[in-house]
């Protein structure tokens, strides 16, 4: 399981929905569609319209994978800072009730305010 006590994800970059897909098409439900996929090294995290699932790819051969699922019902408040002049990494944090923070920090180059409304929408209807 990924370390979310350290309170800070890694970095994260966009990948397309089809290689979200791949690795946690499995594990979705009926009904449930992915927003963003993002990639850091081997790890993945992938935006569904329920909820963030975390992928920690594990061993040598990285057949085996830890699948952690954050359901948007459990956010408590969120916080998203978005690149400036010298900062060039956008950052989303969420609290989740009997977890605590989780950050996710994204590349420059990812426009963050889209992500962030589709946690507002479901978080706050």
């Amino acid at each position: 399981m990924i370390d979310f006590n350290n309170g800070s994800f890694f970095k994260l970059s966009s990948v397309s929905n089809n290689e979200g897909h791949e690795l946690v098409g499995p594990v979705l439900i009926q009904g449930e569609k992915i927003l963003e996929s993002f990639r850091a090294i081997r790890d993945m995290v992938v935006f569904t319209n329920l909820r963030v699932i975390s992928v920690n790819i594990q061993g040598f051969t990285g057949k085996k994978k830890d699948f952690t699922s954050l359901p948007y019902k459990k956010i408590q408040a969120f916080s998203v800072e978005t690149t400036g002049m010298f900062d060039l990494d956008c950052e989303l944090d969420l609290w989740f009730s009997g977890l605590g923070k989780v950050r996710f920090e994204f590349e420059g180059n990812h426009d963050i305010r889209q992500l962030s409304q589709s946690i507002a929408y479901f978080v706050l209807s």
